[in-house]
């Protein structure tokens, strides 16, 4: 493939495409739209190969395990959905959120979610048993992302409140806030070495 070159069109979705995710493999994507469905696309040969039917608004998000074995997907409906990969039916309905979801992430080693949702709330979610494990409060606005350091350990929350909050995973606690942006924050990532995350804000800065 020529670098810069279109590879491919994925064409099928009926409405925006919110979010892609990519396999661990680099083989297949699955993308969240707005028609309430997720597709799984091999990107060898731009073929549909599913459709995930199940939500009954927005796909807002979607995260894929990292052994490639399961979905996650998150969606205006306030539901959180997990999915079988290779037969794309649903194993879980995540139920808890009175909003919107906005975000989810994947613990490394596969076995939670932490969900964000317009409810001022995160949740961590058992993907085995589909059960919530506990809810994280704190934030006086809609948290519309979510980081999660590589250890598993942390996770690192941004909000519309203009704060971050740092939560203790194992404890199921807020460990400090921070303060700093003067407006909503859109987005959140950790490093590598889970030492520094950087944000993004509607206030112009990281």
């Amino acid at each position: 493939i020529a670098i810069g070159r279109k590879a491919h069109n994925l064409i099928g979705h009926s409405h925006w495409v919110r979010r892609i995710a990519i396999t661990p493999d680099g083989k297949q994507a699955i993308s969240a739209s707005q028609d309430k469905t997720l597709k799984i696309w091999n990107l060898a040969t731009a073929q549909e190969k599913n459709v995930l039917i199940g939500h009954t608004h927005w796909v807002k998000t979607v995260a894929v395990t990292p052994d490639g074995k399961q979905v996650v997907s998150a969606s205006e409906d306030k539901t959180l959905k997990v999915w079988d990969l290779a037969t794309g039916k649903e194993t879980h309905c995540l139920i808890g959120h009175t909003r919107s979801v906005e975000a989810v992430v994947i613990t490394p080693d596969g076995k939670q979610a932490i969900s964000a949702s317009r409810d001022s709330t995160l949740k961590i979610w058992n993907l085995v048993t589909g059960k919530e494990i506990y809810t994280l409060t704190g934030h006086s606005n809609s948290v519309g992302a979510v980081a999660i350091t590589p250890n598993g350990k942390q996770a690192v929350s941004a909000s519309r409140d203009s704060t971050l909050k740092v939560w203790d995973l194992v404890a199921g606690k807020e460990v400090y806030t921070l303060k700093g942006h003067t407006n909503s924050l859109t987005a959140v990532v950790i490093t590598l070495d889970g030492k520094q995350a950087i944000s993004a804000s509607k206030d112009k800065t990281l």
